[in-house]
């Protein structure tokens, strides 16, 4: 079991290859060799798993989009996993990068609503990380992603929705360990809602927070967009005791994208390495859960 080196930067728990639906650009052999290069001594290859169909605006679509191969009668329908192929590419990068800890992984998008079909998953091999996300919200008769409720609803009432969605799958028995992109709407925040503050929602992101808590997961700094210290703080307040890095990268150039700065805050609100390349951040010893340091 390979062990943490002093001030290495942390695993990166959420990063996607050519064998996630929406990562053409994808490369797991670059992606390894990109993380090398940093010093990330762990990645770990969470491809997409999802089963809704979500609306998508066809007429924004480049002809040679891959999203519009993927779409029919204005839906987006994600294929599924090639889980065969993808392990196998798993443990072909794992005898050219002897010196990496790659983890197999899938992101299970709304594990909660499928579980027969996420069960069918899992059971074609092992996979070290499970992360549990929420991307596509019931709106009318259809899902869809934030992108396609701002144009034609409140952003503030989409956030709200969100994060009710979030608690009930984070309340949930689905079978993942991390939840993803907690704060998943502020990617594409419209300038017309204004600048997103998160106070707007506390009470809101401490009901998902205090369920995920209460399930025993952790919750994940996902760098794509950086998340806001409250939250983290939210986090600490509601029992929350252990994060992981993700920086939910689709290209081999975006792996452990803003690890640095994720690390800093994590630090600062007491997260500590374990003892392992791969193991999640939990509080340091002296650090009580439920209470924030006094400085924050």
């Amino acid at each position: 079991m390979p062990v943490r080196p002093d001030g290495a930067l942390p695993a990166d728990s959420h990063v996607h290859s050519e064998w996630s639906w929406d990562a053409p650009y994808g490369s797991m052999v670059r992606s390894c060799e990109r993380a090398q290069a940093l010093g990330i001594p762990a990645i770990a290859f969470t491809e997409h798993v999802d089963h809704d169909a979500w609306r998508i605006a066809m007429d924004e679509l480049e002809p040679d989009d891959h999203l519009a191969r993927l779409s029919r009668d204005g839906l987006l329908h994600p294929p599924p996993l090639d889980a065969e192929g993808y392990l196998a590419a798993v443990a072909e990068c794992r005898s050219r990068f002897p010196g990496l800890t790659i983890l197999t992984g899938v992101e299970l998008g709304e594990p909660h609503r499928h579980p027969q079909q996420v069960a069918a998953v899992l059971a074609t091999g092992d996979f070290d990380r499970r992360l549990g996300s929420l991307h596509a919200l019931l709106d009318g008769d259809e899902y869809a992603e934030p992108p396609g409720l701002f144009p034609h609803r409140d952003a503030h009432d989409v956030m709200v929705d969100y994060l009710r969605e979030t608690t009930a799958l984070a309340g949930s028995d689905a079978p993942f360990d991390i939840l993803a992109h907690i704060d998943y709407p502020v990617r594409n925040w419209p300038v017309a809602a204004g600048h997103f503050d998160p106070a707007d929602f506390e009470e809101h992101f401490r009901e998902a927070l205090r369920a995920l808590a209460g399930s025993g997961r952790a919750l994940e700094l996902n760098t794509r967009v950086p998340l806001h210290h409250a939250i983290l703080r939210w986090w600490r307040d509601v029992g929350g005791d252990a994060i992981s890095f993700g920086s939910d990268a689709h290209t081999p150039e975006a792996v452990a994208n803003g690890f640095a700065d994720a690390v800093e805050l994590a630090q600062a609100h007491g997260f500590r390495a374990g003892r392992t390349a791969y193991d999640v951040w939990t509080l340091a010893p002296g650090q009580a859960v439920g209470s924030t340091p006094d400085s924050l």
